[in-house]
């Protein structure tokens, strides 16, 4: 992989009898927009925390930019944590001036990044109040701003898109997507695939403590989609069924899905259908990352 930011080498985490993280490793590469996912209890926040060095890891090693991360480099990082760790008596403006301070502004140039931001997501209006005034979403966006108020061209967003309504998700989706092309590299740990299967360009897939798909998601989706073509048209099932090559065709609402054996020329396919007459439609099955993500833990399960 070519020139990655953040580079995760053979990492463990054990809490008694316990593996949270067992010899884990994975690379970002840099500008891309990187998916951490897996089932709940995987190991993706413990993972992120000792990014963060909130926790160490027991074995490995974490480099950004090729450097071990320390205290002083995970400043370089922005970071925003599944659990929201905002002061509520404090003021909306004086707490995003605190925030860009501690990651090394001045607090003239806090206050002024922190306002652009607070009008470009609406917030504007609430710089002077207190934090417990706003609501949920509010928060979320105001914990947001503080995350990239130092401008990090690393990102680590966990569950983003928690507690936002539809137009504040498609706010933000179109936010980390307009930073993507200015070069900063996002890694997202979410539940929410759609948002996945649009933003990312490479994922890390952990269950049980491992990875068990790792690289970038069109050459996941070309593996989990194999020899499989979607055909619409005035096709009998039947017929279908006893073409040369066809190991299995299912249904996928008006369409059928026709898989053939592996080694198998989909162009063989297309003539024999074209010679039937009535075809509509001939593509390639694409399956959606819910899909895979489903595939890949049930056979990882099946394994265990």
């Amino acid at each position: 992989m070519a020139d990655p930011i953040l580079e995760i080498e053979h990492i463990s985490k054990r809490y008694g009898e316990v593996t949270a993280v067992d010899n884990l490793s994975f690379n970002v590469p840099r500008g891309s927009v990187f998916g951490l996912l897996g089932p709940n209890g995987a190991g993706k926040s413990t993972t992120i925390r000792m990014i963060m060095r909130i926790i160490m890891a027991d074995e490995g090693r974490i480099l950004l930019d090729g450097v071990p991360v320390d205290d002083d480099r995970r400043r370089l990082i922005g970071y925003l944590p599944e659990e929201r760790g905002l002061y509520k008596k404090m003021k909306v403006l004086e707490h995003l001036v605190f925030l860009g301070t501690i990651r090394g502004l001045k607090p003239g140039e806090a206050k002024k990044r922190s306002l652009a931001w607070l009008e470009n997501f609406d917030l504007g209006e609430w710089a002077t109040h207190k934090v417990e005034d706003l609501s949920k979403g509010m928060q979320q966006k105001v914990q947001f701003i503080g995350t990239i108020l130092h401008r990090p061209q690393l990102l680590i967003l966990d569950e983003p898109f928690s507690g936002l309504d539809p137009i504040n998700s498609r706010a933000l989706k179109d936010l980390l997507m307009a930073m993507s092309k200015e070069g900063v590299t996002i890694v997202l740990s979410t539940h929410v695939l759609p948002q996945v299967d649009e933003l990312c360009t490479n994922i890390c897939l952990i269950n049980r403590a491992r990875a068990i798909l790792n690289g970038r998601l069109a050459d996941i989706r070309t593996d989990y989609g194999g020899n499989v073509w979607r055909v619409a048209g005035a096709l009998d099932e039947n017929a279908l069924s006893t073409l040369p090559a066809v190991t299995a065709v299912r249904p996928l609402g008006a369409e059928m899905l026709v898989e053939l054996e592996p080694d198998a020329e989909p162009r063989h396919l297309l003539q024999a259908l074209a010679a039937q007459g009535g075809l509509e439609s001939f593509t390639r099955f694409v399956p959606g990352l819910e899909n895979i993500f489903i595939r890949a833990v049930e056979e990882d399960r099946a394994h265990a």
